[in-house]
This record gives C-alpha cells, structure tokens and sequence, in this order.
C-alpha cells in the first residue's frame, strides 16, 4: 500500500496570512494542530519547520483556508464567521448528540480528569526531571509547577491531543531554567547515586549542555521518535540527530558499555529507579495551585492598586502652574567691611563717668559747662 503524497506547505508569510484570513489567533491553530502556540508563531516566522503527522494537519489546515479565499475570489461573497467556522468544524468530528441513558461509564470531572493524569505521569515525569538536573527536591517541584500550570490551564490542556507531552515539555523547561542556580538552596550540591557507575553516569548527564541532554533523554530514555523529539525540543530534526549523535558519543568517551542505545536506555531507567522519589498527592497539587493563583491575582491587584493611588497624590500635590526656581545668591563687591567698635580714649571714659553719675530722671536738666 502506497502513502497519499503529503500536501505542501506554502511560504511562511502566506502561512500567517492565511491564518489571518480565516479568523483564526495562532492558540487556536496550535489547540487544532496539538502543539503550542510557540511553535505556530515560530512556523509562521519560518524557524522551524512541522513534521510528521502534525504537518499534515498543518497543511491541512491552511488548505481549509485556501479554499476558503478561492471560494470567495471567484465570485462570491466573503463568507461571514459563522460560515468559517461551520466550514472548519468538518476536520473535527461532531459531538455526539444526547441519547437514552446506557450503561457506558460515566464522564469525569474536571478534577477527576487532572488526578488520573497526574496519578498516570506524575512518577515518571519525577524520575526523568532527577536525571536532567540531578536533584532530587528540584525534580519533584518541576513537576509540581508543571501540574500547577495544567490545572490553571486546564480546558486548554484537556483538549490537547497528547496531554502527558504538555505536562512533560512544561516540567523540562521548568527544570532546566537557569535562574535555579541564584537560589540559596540549590547553590549547594546535592549527595549523589550510591553506586559508583551510576555516579559516573549522572556526572557525564549533567556535564551535557541542556538541550543535548533533554534531547537524550527524550528519545534513548523516554523513547520518543525522532519527529517527536525535535517538535517538543522545537528544533529541526536535523538538528535533533545532530544532538542526539553528540550526547551519545559523550556518554559513550566515559562509559564505552554504554555505546549501544539499548544499553543506554536500560542505564538510564534503572539509574531513575534507583532513586526513591515519591510525587506529592494531587489533591495537594491542585489546592497549592489555587492558593498560588489566588495570591499572585491578589499581589497584582495590590500592585495596581498602589500604582493608582501614587498617581493619584501626584496629581494632587503637583504644583497646578510653573514656579522658577529661587535664584542663588551673589556676592557684592566694593561696599567695606562693617567696623567694630575699638576701645574708649580717656576723654570718652571721663564723659562716661560723669553721665553715670548725674541725675537722669525727674526735672532737672543736665546744661554742659561753659569754659
């Protein structure tokens, strides 16, 4: 059996053009294709570049498009939003419409929902963090954060096709951020695996640069294929294998025993089991996360609040028109010095004397002497 060819992709600017056409944001493009909308705006800029079955939804998709502006440029009118939407619901299947109650199982609740995922990913996805940062406490807060997130966002996140892959690229990108190394508590080193083989080999893992080592994990350790690898890593495959190629030649310089991949991938999951690291319940993940929403809305509105009320003094105590600043004062020249008074001449101290010594009140009158 032959394969259909696959549809082609037009430039990247026709990409977005044709995006903008049919009434689409690049969030609702990417929650149709399944990826984020950080790779629909770096395939719209042409950085990278879908593979595999998500390119083909891609193309797809802009082919809905396409058609949609043939329609219109051969004469008729430009279709309003209800007729694009009706027009693009086709690559999705209807909801089924309501019937007779039957013995099917009942659906679950959002939060049901989220406890089954996180009961299904959360070990895993504690052990893969360890072997990316090699500490323990930072992998189980990777994933903690990542589940937060997911619940914050959880419509989003229960409409993706593979939500495992949202949760695991959120807690990779959380656990390799490098603002960790500021932190008091992750300044000192943690104790490493007992073994010495497995110390050997966690030493070559983080000796790794970040995007090697995630990209080594995901395919010899989580056994993603290689498309998969390079869309969560959002590289090229191109640049993915070249990744790959280099990190097993490191481990392999250290560890020659480990030169065959499924030698590799057995190193790798009995190093993450020997570690006992045990995810928190996710009933307390999703409490901490509302209590984390909460306080973060409650400081941003704290934020605004101060923010209105120091613009509002300012508006009040600002001056209404403009004031020249007082003038500094200058030295004048040529006016001499104020002299103070020198010592009494006996002719003044014998006038002193006999004023002190005459009557100073009453009638009488002091008449000077005539000589």
């Amino acid at each position: 059996m032959t394969q259909s060819p696959a549809l082609p992709l037009p430039p990247p600017k026709e990409r977005r053009r044709l995006r903008e056409k049919g009434s689409l944001t690049q969030d609702q493009v990417a929650a149709r294709v399944g990826v984020t909308r950080k790779t629909v705006r770096a395939w719209e800029a042409g950085r990278t570049a879908p593979r595999g079955r998500k390119r083909e939804e891609y193309a797809k998709l802009l082919a809905e498009f396409a058609q949609l502006e043939g329609g219109m440029t051969a004469g008729q009118t430009e279709p309003d939003e209800t007729e694009v939407t009706v027009r693009l619901a086709k690559q999705t299947p209807p909801p089924a419409e309501p019937s007779q109650p039957t013995s099917t199982t009942p659906a679950l609740t959002p939060a049901q929902a989220f406890d089954a995922l996180y009961a299904f990913c959360a070990p895993a996805l504690v052990r893969q963090a360890y072997l990316l940062t090699g500490r323990r406490e930072l992998a189980r807060e990777s994933v903690e954060r990542a589940f937060q997130l997911a619940w914050q966002r959880w419509p989003e996140v229960a409409r993706d096709r593979d939500p495992a892959s949202w949760v695991r690229a959120t807690a990779y990108e959380y656990a390799l951020c490098p603002w960790h190394r500021f932190r008091l508590r992750y300044r000192h080193p943690e104790a490493p695996p007992a073994e010495a083989t497995d110390r050997v080999l966690m030493d070559v893992l983080l000796r790794l640069p970040p995007p090697y080592r995630r990209t080594l994990l995901l395919y010899d350790g989580v056994g993603l294929g290689l498309a998969e690898t390079a869309a969560e890593t959002e590289a090229s495959t191109r640049a993915a294998a070249k990744r790959l190629l280099h990190a097993r030649e490191a481990v392999a310089a250290r560890l020659p025993e480990l030169a065959e991949p499924s030698g590799l991938h057995r190193r790798l999951t009995e190093l993450a089991s020997t570690e006992r690291l045990r995810a928190a319940k996710p009933t307390t993940v999703r409490v901490s996360g509302e209590r984390r929403a909460r306080f973060w809305t409650r400081a941003a509105i704290a934020f605004t609040v101060a923010i209105i009320g120091a613009t509002t003094l300012t508006l009040r105590t600002a001056p209404t028109r403009y004031e020249p600043p007082v003038p500094s004062g200058e030295t004048v020249r040529g006016v001499p010095p104020k002299a103070a008074p020198g010592p009494l001449s006996n002719v003044e101290l014998t006038l002193r004397s006999k004023l002190r010594s005459e009557t100073q009140n009453g009638p009488e009158r002091l008449v000077p002497e005539s000589r």
